[in-house]
């Protein structure tokens, strides 16, 4: 819980501030509170608690600015503290475009830090005991698929991936397969921020989260590994279910077993919800002013334009009540809203801060996006509210993305090649693996081969990118 007494003292850096000769500031008091339980082959390995408290500065001073922290949080040392900081910010260069955000962008409706409904009180109730019970129940080696799992042990995988979170694509091979190793993670944490300036600004956040996090490695009766992850977050506690974490990771390990080499050329690609969101990074990097600024963009000039294609949408959506992730406000403490980055293909905004607003003469808007979305989308007869199975079906033959493995993409012309790890399929239906492929092309290009956007983005992820089905997209073996 976040006292009284240290949002007090977060007040006072304002004051301290002023005393020792700035002219404006901002205070950002952050505090953690995680508890982890690790595992190795179903078996406690480590116990950590740990607690993470600091203070921000931004000081204006004399026209100049500096960004300062310190977890030395007692009066005095403050005090010391913030009187060095702003004698250091003296000896720095003037940049007269630094500034606090106008006061009627800052969120006035962030008070208590519960608005989003994401801080759970059943937190603070959870013992030791029970986080270890988290740990060791959710372990493969604690009874997967009716106890099918065991070191060792060579056995046909048909039966625990069938329990696997996407079982209508697992695939039952010749070869026996045994569990090498496993790691596991539970973790619980509480976590506030409390931001205060010399305009009036004071709002609040707080979050919980509870997460499972498992790898598998198993090894073939060919002497080959593989490994699998999975993971499972939540904010509140009734809403974490990290049972089937463990068999998800199991699926990922087994159906990696026997790749085969794949000739390069066109194909259509389905890149899974997990991890599109590195297709679309790209996107949101271009559209930030500072990339802009540095003539580091590939969307300069495209606000306004038709871009990507129609029916396409991208939105920031960081205030859904009760979804992890969620924020009122950013580091400046401009309100957060829901609304729309790309709308029926076209860009709307720029991510704009106080600074390169000032710097470019451009209307500030939100320093970054806080929790893209991309709502369903789909072109001629794919279907509506797809998942990756349906779009898989949609596009007959083509290569299933589930990893990205390296690579890169260029942010001035927006070129890109990614190494990519997934699988072949075939009339919807995965065939083999494919290992050490590349993908390259220009990210506009891809997007305007875009099929099809799924339903099925993971709610517990910062970034709301469902599965993607792409048109021609260049593979290389």
């Amino acid at each position: 819980m976040l006292e009284n007494e240290e949002k007090q003292l977060t007040r006072d850096c304002l004051a301290m501030a002023l005393e020792a000769g700035a002219a404006k500031a901002r205070a950002s008091l952050s505090k953690n509170t995680m508890n982890i339980v690790a595992t190795l082959d179903g078996e406690v390995d480590k116990v950590t608690g740990c607690l993470d408290r600091s203070i921000s500065l931004n000081l204006f001073v004399d026209g100049r600015y500096g960004t300062f922290s310190t977890n030395k949080l007692d009066r005095e040392s403050l005090r010391t503290f913030i009187v060095k900081a702003v004698d250091t910010t003296r000896m720095l260069a003037t940049d007269t475009c630094r500034d606090l955000p106008d006061p009627n962008r800052t969120a006035k409706d962030a008070i208590t830090g519960g608005e989003l409904g994401i801080c759970d009180p059943a937190w603070s109730s959870v013992t030791p005991d029970q986080r270890i019970a988290f740990a060791l129940e959710n372990s493969a080696h604690c009874g997967l698929a009716d106890g099918c799992v065991a070191p060792a042990k060579f056995f046909e995988p048909a039966s625990c991936v069938a329990v696997a979170r996407r079982n209508n694509n697992s695939v039952s091979r010749a070869q026996g397969w045994k569990l090498i190793s496993e790691e596991g993670e539970y973790s619980d944490s509480e976590y506030f921020n409390f931001v205060v300036d010399t305009q009036g600004l004071e709002v609040l956040h707080s979050e919980t989260s509870f997460e499972f996090f498992t790898e598998l490695t198993i090894q073939d009766s060919r002497g080959h590994k593989y490994s699998g992850g999975w993971w499972e977050a939540a904010p509140l506690l009734k809403d974490f279910h990290p049972e089937k974490v463990a068999a998800a990771a199991l699926e990922e390990a087994v159906m990696q077993i026997g790749p085969k080499a794949c000739p390069g050329g066109k194909y259509r690609a389905v890149i899974d919800s997990e991890v599109s969101q590195k297709v679309l990074n790209p996107i949101l990097s271009a559209l930030n002013a500072f990339s802009i600024q540095q003539k580091n963009s590939f969307l300069t000039d495209t606000l306004g334009k038709q871009i990507f294609p129609a029916g396409l949408d991208i939105m920031d959506m960081p205030r859904i009540p009760g979804e992890a992730c969620g924020k009122m406000f950013d580091s400046e403490g401009v309100a957060t809203s829901n609304h729309y980055i790309v709308k029926d293909g076209v860009v709307q905004e720029y991510f704009v801060n106080t600074y390169m607003s000032n710097k470019l003469g451009i209307a500030p808007t939100i320093e970054d996006a806080t929790r893209p979305f991309i709502p369903a989308f789909k072109r001629d007869d794919f279907p509506a509210k797809a998942d990756r199975q349906s779009l898989m079906a949609a596009c007959g033959d083509g290569i299933l993305i589930t990893d990205f493995c390296g690579g890169n993409s260029n942010p001035a012309t927006g070129d890109f090649s990614y190494a990519i790890q997934g699988y072949r399929f075939k009339e919807g239906k995965i065939v083999h693996p494919v290992r050490e492929m590349l993908i390259t092309g220009n990210i506009v290009t891809l997007w305007s081969q875009l099929l099809a956007a799924g339903a099925d983005a993971r709610r517990c992820r910062a970034k709301l990118t469902p599965t993607l089905a792409f048109d021609n997209v260049d593979f290389s073996g």
